[in-house]
């Protein structure tokens, strides 16, 4: 039987890059899935692009506005009849020096990363604690949450923010099975690192010890062991996907 047969996830960020990545990993092992995003038209492209039919449903979602993730996870519930797995991907950047950066951009980034993540979690566990089997939920912060990254201290304080919430939620949640983990990828090829000046990524890949950038399907494949049963006495738990940078 395929690891994820006939359970149902929510991914934000679901339109493209890793939370696209991880919905392949997840349908590939069974599972029904609904993606969110803030682009709405993307994201149901995106849902196709998968080729299950009715098996994935696209949705626009705003995961600062609490209300648009409840009605995300309850579009999980309604179709699917359950919710396994929640995947807490959408993230921004609005990098800037410290001295340079607006409140906005400050602000903007902490509305999407943390308290979207918030949301997800809020509105997952709340389904989730009331099911025999309870779920799983997967956060994504990311290496620089651990390290700090120059011009991202909206992002770094984020995605930091984002570890003490997994580790609260967690022994919050798991009296009613429902585990709770994080992720830290590190240097990923996505459209995000694509932009970025030459000078710039040979300086990122220098940092890491396999002297490589890392997929996307490298990533979903860690978020998949951890939605899976194969991780079922991990929470609270934060996993380096990051090619041994910053050991």
């Amino acid at each position: 039987m395929a690891l994820l047969e006939g359970r149902t996830a929510v991914i934000t960020g679901g339109a493209q890059g890793l939370g696209l990545a991880i919905a392949q990993a997840f349908v590939a092992e069974g599972a029904n899935v609904v993606l969110g995003d803030l682009n709405e038209e993307a994201v149901i492209e995106a849902a196709k692009s998968l080729d299950v039919g009715d098996r994935a449903i696209g949705m626009g979602c705003n995961v600062a506005e609490l209300s648009q993730v409840d009605a995300l996870v309850q579009k999980a519930v309604e179709v699917f009849g359950s919710l396994d797995v929640m995947v807490n991907n959408a993230g921004i950047t609005r990098d800037a020096t410290m001295r340079k950066m607006t409140e906005e951009q400050f602000d903007q980034v902490i509305a999407v990363h943390l308290r979207g993540t918030w949301n997800g979690l809020k509105t997952a566990s709340a389904i989730m604690r009331e099911q025999e089997n309870g779920g799983s939920i997967i956060n994504v912060s990311s290496i620089s949450g651990k390290v700090g990254m120059l011009g991202q201290t909206n992002y770094s304080a984020a995605k930091a923010g984002i570890v003490g919430m997994t580790k609260a939620a967690a022994k919050e949640v798991g009296f009613k099975n429902v585990r709770v983990n994080a992720i830290q990828p590190g240097f990923i090829n996505t459209a995000m690192t694509a932009a970025m000046r030459q000078d710039v990524i040979d300086s990122k890949l220098a940092e890491i010890p396999m002297g490589r950038a890392g997929e996307p399907s490298e990533v979903a494949s860690v978020v998949l062991f951890l939605a899976s049963d194969m991780s079922s006495y991990m929470t609270g738990t934060v996993q380096e996907i990051a090619g041994g940078r910053h050991i």
